[in-house]
């Protein structure tokens, strides 16, 4: 896959949730709700301040993150269903 993200900004791959309930209930597709956790498949370089120097950003590819339920914009690369976010809307690494 050839794309890096700008800025701030992450491609993150949705993990998907569980199959079935603690009980045994198997969750149909229609029920279930998109997951809020991810893996960060390629980050941006990161955003300038003031002064035009680089801001490190604090994730990187491989890294496991949860993100807002409403977070980022929706892509289809490679006929795979990603997400664009900035940093901002990650709330966390998981670890």
């Amino acid at each position: 896959m050839a794309f890096t993200p700008l800025h701030d900004r992450v491609l993150v791959r949705r993990l998907e949730g569980e199959e079935k309930t603690a009980g045994g209930l198997i969750i149909p597709d229609s029920a279930k709700e998109k997951p809020a956790e991810g893996e960060i498949i390629a980050v941006g370089a990161g955003a300038k301040d003031d002064d035009g120097d680089r801001i490190a950003m604090d994730v990187k590819a491989g890294d496991k993150i949860l993100f807002g339920k409403w977070s980022g914009t929706e892509i289809k690369l490679d006929g795979e269903d990603l997400l664009i976010m900035k940093e901002s809307d990650i709330l966390g690494i998981l670890g």
